[in-house]
């Protein structure tokens, strides 16, 4: 049997990296957001209000849609509630099998 281990589980569901990075980062904000009108007692209407968004928008927000909201429009959100963003990125180690291939792919497609 071979079992698949992974680090998150967009990891598992997403088909690329790209799209598991981006849920990541999604995901992280829209719990930050629910955790704020949660502890602000906000009601929809006026978390909606605060945000500039609908009250079905908020509506889909703490339930958790999260495939109808992109990064720019939780950094809004965010934002509007005062909620300090910060974001991490960090380097593949340079020797890491999957570093050394994508630097491969990229110097192969720079060559014309």
């Amino acid at each position: 049997m071979n079992t698949k281990q992974f680090t998150s589980v967009w990891d598992a569901i997403e088909d690329t990296p790209e799209a598991a990075e981006n849920m990541k980062l999604r995901s992280s904000l829209m719990l930050v957001i629910i955790q704020y009108i949660r502890g602000a007692k906000l009601s929809q209407l006026q978390a909606s209000k605060l945000f500039g968004v609908t009250q079905p928008r908020i509506s889909d927000l703490v339930r958790g849609k999260i495939d109808l909201f992109g990064l720019d429009a939780l950094v809004n959100m965010a934002t509007a509630a005062g909620i300090h963003i910060e974001m991490h990125c960090y380097l593949p180690r340079p020797h890491s099998k999957s570093s050394q291939k994508r630097l491969r792919d990229a110097n192969t497609h720079a060559t014309v």
